[in-house]
């Protein structure tokens, strides 16, 4: 006996630019958007019946649409009308979960001042959020960020560790420490100020990256998720990735010089590998 499983669709990498345009100034946001539905998807399946499908084009269209007429500055709350959109227009949909991620872009500083309508792009990094909502339900809200790309050169070292026959890393009290930290927090409500708690939560984790006196990535990731915790109480769980970028110390012995701690090869593969999902107790 075979039978469809559970199964979803929709339109991904949506790209949008929005200018919000005030007598001051200009705010750009750049957002991209994916759209996936669940419900009563069966027949499209099993007899290639499409009455009961949205065309994914049309979704395409809706993000632009809905981007229009929202105020939202979040791009949480820009998530959750375009779920709500979605889902009254469809009563065949059983959910809709929408993800967007938002690149950076600075606003230019000309002469001193900040420019009303100039800017730059940022880092690689990218704010990213997951909103989900089911007919009648209320919505599931995760947020976080992407490729924040760190580095520190004083405070880290690596000691004690298991050693065998295979084993030739050195130890260490002094290394370069670089990640890029991937990290996912979820929302114990659907109402907050979305925009204020993702800088509290990003600030506090720079601010504990940078002081913290690492023996290991493991020690400062928890170390992180730790202190976002008890920042911010409107989140009950945070999950952070953290890749050992290495910089690998060059021997320049056989130049006839020393190297005392100054010069690296950077290097991205391979690299350490470490996550972990960090919670409140019950």
């Amino acid at each position: 006996m075979i039978e469809l499983a559970e199964n979803r669709y929709g339109k991904s990498r949506v790209r949008l630019m929005k200018v919000t345009r005030h007598d001051h100034g200009q705010d750009l946001r750049e957002w991209t958007v994916q759209v996936l539905l669940k419900g009563d998807f069966d027949t499209a399946h099993l007899l290639g019946d499409n009455s009961k499908i949205l065309p994914t084009d049309t979704m395409k269209n809706t993000v632009y649409s809905i981007a229009r007429t929202s105020k939202a500055a979040a791009m949480e709350d820009y998530a959750k009308e375009l779920a709500d959109f979605l889902l009254s227009r469809n009563p065949q949909v059983s959910s809709a979960s929408i993800h967007v991620e938002s690149t950076l872009w600075k606003r230019l500083t000309v002469d001193g001042k900040p420019h009303p309508s100039a800017f730059m792009r940022g880092s690689g990094e990218l704010q990213t959020t997951s909103v989900e909502r089911a007919h009648g339900g209320t919505f599931r809200v995760r947020s976080g960020l992407d490729n924040l790309v760190l580095l520190k050169t004083a405070n880290s070292g690596f000691e004690g560790y298991i050693k065998d026959s295979l084993t030739t890393l050195p130890e260490t009290k002094d290394r370069l420490f670089g990640t890029a930290v991937s990290a996912e927090w979820h929302y114990t409500a659907s109402d907050v100020d979305f925009e204020g708690i993702r800088k509290t939560i990003r600030e506090t984790m720079l601010r504990t990256f940078a002081n913290h006196d690492s023996k290991s990535v493991q020690q400062t990731l928890y170390a992180m998720a730790e202190s976002a915790l008890e920042e911010v109480a409107a989140i009950d769980e945070i999950e952070i990735t953290m890749p050992n970028k290495h910089c690998l110390l060059v021997d320049l012995s056989r130049f006839g010089q020393d190297n005392p701690n100054e010069i690296f090869v950077p290097t991205d593969e391979p690299h350490g590998y470490i996550e972990a999902r960090v919670r409140r107790k019950p």
